[in-house]
């Protein structure tokens, strides 16, 4: 599959789940619905990895990258989400998170020595600059009263908490550990901890039985984990997690589209100046970038080497 359409197909789906989250929040507390995500996207990577006849064990080295994944791409980062989509909206939410574009971009030279490059930091700035068109009329209408300021910090910290998830899976990555069986493991350990912090915190395991909830669910667990974490991180592992991360810029405005489709958002000047500048910046990175062979997949059982 191509670098576009792993591109595309992770900006369609992560944008849309934004407007299914909010249907998980309510009767049942967040971290328990992410339990139930991501304990259940698990056991369905672990049903077709099986399926297809794939390699499951790994060495303890290898699953200590699977914890890893699992801490910060599959629990953490979520906690921190959906608890941020309580007190601010999705469109702070938004902005909050594509912060991430930043954090990919100075931690990977920080840990890898990548250089961004002139391109990759022009056209990412422009992507933000759109965002920031986009939202800040709505913004503009919040004031920053303690909530407010707790939960973009807590949808910054999320950010953070995927940013640092995404330098581990391209480490992961270039030590030949699998997409499918790495993300497989990586959820289960980030429903096993996320589980430890809902008995940490005393929450039940409720379940709403409303259709809402369930559909929502449903969709979070194949597409927005299975699907969209696939090629994302195949993405990832491909062009790195500065380029990758662009995606993040780009979600906000499926979101737009998806509130004005279903949620009767008027188009106004700010809309379209600022998804303008996003889809501009978008090709600016894209369209210069050079392209960065894959990692090849392992010959077999893929264990991490001893020499890294």
């Amino acid at each position: 599959m191509s670098n576009a359409v792993l591109y595309v197909i992770t900006v369609l789906i992560w944008g849309s789940t934004w407007f299914a989250i909010e249907f998980q929040l309510g009767v049942v507390e967040p971290e328990v619905s992410i339990v139930y995500r991501y304990g259940g996207a698990s056991i369905l990577l672990f049903g077709w990895a099986w399926f297809k006849g794939l390699p499951l064990r790994f060495d303890l080295r290898a699953h200590g990258w699977f914890v890893v994944l699992g801490l910060f791409l599959f629990c953490l980062n979520y906690i921190m989400a959906y608890r941020a989509q309580i007190y601010i909206t999705s469109a702070m939410s938004a902005i909050a998170f594509s912060t991430i574009v930043w954090m990919n971009i100075l931690l990977a030279r920080v840990m890898f020595g990548v250089r961004p490059g002139g391109r990759v930091l022009v056209g990412a700035a422009i992507g933000i600059l759109g965002i920031v068109v986009l939202f800040a009329p709505r913004v503009g209408q919040l004031s920053w009263s303690d909530e407010v300021l707790f939960g973009s910090m807590l949808a910054v910290s999320g950010a953070f908490a995927a940013s640092f998830g995404n330098m581990a899976s391209q480490k992961s990555q270039k030590l030949h550990l699998p997409i499918i069986q790495s993300n497989a493991w990586g959820m289960f350990y980030g429903a096993l901890l996320t589980s430890g912090v809902c008995l940490i915190e005393g929450h039940s395991f409720a379940f709403e039985m409303t259709a809402s909830y369930v559909i929502s669910l449903a969709y979070l667990m194949v597409f927005g984990s299975i699907v969209a974490f696939g090629a994302y991180l195949t993405l990832l592992g491909r062009i790195g997690a500065h380029k990758a991360g662009y995606a993040m810029v780009m979600f906000p405005v499926v979101a737009l589209v998806l509130s004005i489709l279903f949620e009767g958002l008027q188009l106004d000047l700010p809309i379209i100046i600022g998804t303008a500048l996003v889809l501009a910046g978008n090709v600016f990175v894209l369209a210069g970038r050079r392209q960065v062979a894959p990692i090849a997949p392992p010959a077999g059982p893929a264990t991490v080497s001893s020499s890294d």
